[in-house]
This record gives structure tokens, C-alpha cells and sequence, in this order.
């Protein structure tokens, strides 16, 4: 028995009808049939919705997969109406694994019919539901951008192939597909999963059936670098154990190879932590009132790794007022021996150079950058090594609070990494000699090269370098007389 429906198609009367999908991702299918099913003005009491390897409706009309017995909606059928919203979310919520899904969109589509501003009401549950799922299958899609980790396997030409595995909850493997495909287009790869394979070929998206976790290779030579990165980058000081299991599950650690350092990261947090704080607390501690404090807090500092090299702190030496400060980068081997700034090779070639530019050296304040001697064995030699900037710009507490008690109307710096401790930033030492730089105190820092440069040169360039630092030096005497130091 037959009646006609609104759209003037004849449809049975009771019928119900079971659509088949090809794919439980197949929202374009889904689509189709749902608009042809609206044109026909078939209820969503009358629809069953199957799923491959899901069964049908007992009351269902026919179980043809060519859905041949769907009514045909007539050529002159009114269009479905559908919001921008609708269809947004609806492509997500098709991908969850909620086997109601299907019918949720069809019960919503056909309401939009009705009641077109429908995805706008916030409080109806139908309208809830969909969005949840929407929103769990973006969660998922997320996840898999994060946490899928390639490995390198090498093909039988030797060329390289890179194979991840995943466990996504939804069906999102084809739809994220594109994703790696534009991220690593240059890259032959496979996403194995459970419900489905991907294969990128760098010309031609394939896919495959699902896979199993041994089917994916285990670590490769790449994953150690990663661990060490992921280690140095870690912050026990943001550390929110809670939020973090949110944002990465334990279900994905397994195919995560930085995975097994979290434990031990979590663990060590509280101390590295404490370890921050207490340079934190460096920076709020009251400066040294005396130059004796500066160097008895500077020998008794273990703020950067220098300091545990087991030599001692060289402190400066000069006048606690001196219109002129020369700055060095670190003592070398005699002055850690000796006690005393400059006195090694460098330092006598600088006494020789202030000399004959009619600099005293007893009137200025002599220190350096860093106060501990950093150095590397050789046989029974202990050679100089530059210290890091991180190094430097730990140490450059104690340089701030020397400039603070000796008030130079002048700074002259020896080389770069002296440059640094004053400035706090690296500057090229060529481009900056030759004119002052003014200080935030009012100061003017000059800058040259180091005495010890000089020693490393032979002949004509160190004939011509010596001249260099000898014109430096006059034109830094020459600014002293101006300001009346």
C-alpha cells in the first residue's frame, strides 16, 4: 500500500528502509542518501543506518547494498536546507565510533527542515550530542598530529621509508590524511592502524587494510637525538602532572620514544625545580656592600659549572672608586695559581701596552668577565677554554656588582666575551672598537681586543694588530683626560 508524501513522491506506507554505507567514514555517501531520503519525506523513524559488518533492521525494507528499493525523490523535489554549521560539524561527527551517529544526523537534518536556526539552540540535547562527538573526533585528529612518531625502515633499494603506528579512537585515518601528506610531502611514509593503513609515495595516496603493532618497526638511530631534546627542553617549573596525562594520555606513551623518560623527568621535577628558585633568589639577593664581599661571594659561588672545575675564584683589584675599569674574560692558568688578575703572559703584554700609553694600570680597577678559570687537560697542562655565553651572563651578576662600587666613568673591554659581561648581549669586536658604547650608568664601555690574541699572531699581523691595540688604547687615555680621570 502506497501514499503520496509532501514532495509528491509515493512512498509505502510504514516502509522502512536500510541504508548501507561502504565505509563507517563515508560522510559524502551518507550525505547523498540522507538528501534523497529528505526530498522523499521519509521520517527518521523509517531509516536504519548500517555500517560495514553491522546488521540491518528487522523491519527494514530489503537488504540490497545498492539500496535499489530507496524511493527516488522527483526532478522537481524542494532543495534540502542544511547551515554552514550543520555541514562544519556533521563532517567531524561522522567520523566517530558511535554507531547511532548516522541516525543522529539524519533526526538533525530532518529538523533543519523545519526549524532552520536549529543548530543555534544550544539547550537541545540532539544538538548537544552532535557537537560532542564532533568535538571528540577533533581531539582524536589532534592526538594523531602529536603523537604519531615515524621510524626509519629502508626499502629493498635502499631507499628510505618511514613507518608510524597509531590507535586513533574514531575514523579519522583517511581524513587525516592530508595532513602528513602536506607536512611530509617529500617523504615516503605509512601510518599503520588498526582500523586502516595510509601510504604516501611522495606522487600517489594509498590505502591499506588495518595492521597490527608488530607491523610497525620498533626505535631507529634518530629517536636517541629526540630523547636528548625532549630531556633539555623538559620544565619541571610548569610541570602539572594532571594536565599533562590530559593532554597526553598514557594510551599513546607506548609509541612515544621520549615516553620513558617522563617518569624520571616527573621524579627529578621537585629538585630541578628547587634548583631554578635558588637562581631566582640569586637575582632578588641585596648586592655586595665592599669589594671584599663581591669577592668572597664570587669565590663561594657555584652558580654556573666554571666553579666546579676546582680552581679558585680570582677577584679584581684596584681602587673601590677608579675612573677606569678594564675588564678581561677569565683568569688563566697563573692567575688561578697565583691568585691575581693578569699576571701571566697576557697580563704582562697589557702592562706593556698601558705603559706606553701612558696608562696606570694601579689607578684602575682590573677584573674579569668570569671569575673562575675554565680549562680542559692536556697530558699535564691545563689549556684555556672560552667560557659559554650562559656562562658569562651567570657570572655577570658579580660583574654588575663591581661596576656598582667602583663607578668607572670608563670600561675597557678586552675582547668579546668581556664585552658580553658588560652588555649582556655579543657584539663583533671590530665593528665595535674605535667609539664608545654609553652604558645605562652613564659610563662609556670601549671595546677591543684581548692581550692573549695578540700572543697568537706572528709577523706581519701581529705587527699590525699590535698597532691596532696600541691606537685603541691611546684614543681610551685620551677620553680619560677629557672626562678627568
Amino acid at each position: 500500500m502506497t501514499a503520496q508524501s509532501r514532495s509528491g513522491q509515493n512512498v509505502s506506507i510504514g516502509a522502512h528502509y536500510a541504508v548501507h554505507l561502504p565505509a563507517p567514514d563515508d560522510f559524502a555517501f551518507w550525505r547523498e542518501r540522507a538528501r534523497g531520503l529528505i526530498q522523499c519525506d521519509v521520517p527518521p523513524d523509517r531509516v536504519s543506518w548500517i555500517e560495514p559488518g553491522g546488521t540491518g533492521d528487522l523491519f527494514a525494507e530489503g537488504p540490497s547494498r545498492s539500496d535499489k528499493r530507496l524511493p527516488m525523490p522527483p526532478a522537481d523535489a524542494p532543495p534540502v536546507r542544511a547551515s554552514q554549521r550543520f555541514l562544519t560539524i556533521a563532517r567531524s561527527a561522522a567520523l566517530h565510533t558511535d554507531p547511532a551517529r548516522f541516525g543522529l544526523l539524519y533526526r538533525v537534518l530532518w529538523r533543519l527542515q523545519r526549524s532552520p536556526r536549529l543548530m543555534e539552540d544550544k539547550a537541545d540535547p540532539e544538538v548537544r550530542r552532535l557537537e560532542d562527538l564532533a568535538k571528540s573526533v577533533r581531539r582524536d585528529a589532534h592526538k594523531m598530529h602529536a603523537f604519531v612518531r615515524f621510524r626509519e625502515v629502508a626499502e629493498q633499494d635502499g631507499t628510505p621509508h618511514f613507518v608510524a603506528w597509531f590507535e586513533p579512537d574514531h575514523h579519522i585515518v583517511r581524513a587525516e590524511a592530508a595532513f602528513f601528506m602536506r607536512r611530509f610531502a617529500n617523504m615516503r611514509w605509512s601510518i599503520l592502524t588498526p582500523r586502516g593503513s595510509v601510504h604516501w609515495d611522495g606522487e600517489v595516496m594509498r590505502e591499506g587494510p588495518p595492521a597490527r603493532r608488530e607491523d610497525a618497526p620498533g626505535g631507529d638511530p634518530v629517536e636517541n637525538l629526540w630523547r636528548s631534546y625532549y630531556a633539555s627542553i623538559f620544565n619541571p617549573a610548569r610541570l602539572k602532572v594532571g594536565a599533562m596525562l590530559s593532554e597526553m594520555p598514557k594510551k599513546y606513551w607506548k609509541n612515544l620514544p621520549e615516553a620513558d623518560l617522563i617518569p624520571a623527568l616527573i621524579a627529578g621535577a621537585q629538585a630541578r625545580e628547587a634548583a631554578m628558585v635558588r637562581a631566582g633568589e640569586r637575582e632578588e639577593r641585596a648586592r655586595p656592600e665592599t669589594l671584599a664581599d663581591v669577592a668572597q661571594g664570587a669565590a663561594a659561588c657555584r652558580d654556573c659549572p666554571i666553579a666546579d672545575c676546582g680552581t679558585r675564584a680570582v677577584a679584581g683589584e684596584g681602587p673601590e672608586r677608579a675612573a677606569l675599569m678594564i675588564v678581561g674574560e677569565q683568569p688563566g692558568d697563573q692567575e688561578d695559581t697565583v691568585g691575581r688578575v693578569f699576571v701571566g703572559p697576557a697580563g704582562q703584554l697589557l702592562d706593556q701596552h698601558l705603559t706606553r700609553a701612558g696608562i696606570d694600570r694601579t689607578g684602575a680597577y682590573v677584573t674579569n668577565a668570569v671569575k673562575h678559570f675554565k680549562f680542559t687537560w692536556k697530558g699535564k697542562h691545563r689549556l684555556h677554554q672560552s667560557p659559554q655565553a650562559k656562562e658569562i651572563d651567570t657570572c655577570r651578576w658579580w660583574l654588575d656588582a663591581e661596576r656598582a662600587l667602583v663607578k668607572p666613568r670608563l670600561v675597557l673591554a678586552l675582547g668579546a666575551s668581556a664585552a658580553r659581561g658588560i652588555l649582556g648581549r655579543t657584539v663583533s669586536v671590530s665593528r665595535a672598537r674605535g667609539a664608545p658604547i654609553m652604558l645605562d650608568d652613564g659610563a662609556e664601555l670601549w671595546v677591543t681586543v684581548h692581550p692573549s690574541y695578540l700572543l697568537r699572531l706572528a709577523g706581519e699581523a701581529q705587527t699590525e694588530q699590535a698597532a691596532l691595540f696600541a691606537a685603541d688604547l691611546a684614543m681610551v687615555r685620551e677620553r680619560l683626560s677629557e672626562l678627568g680621570g
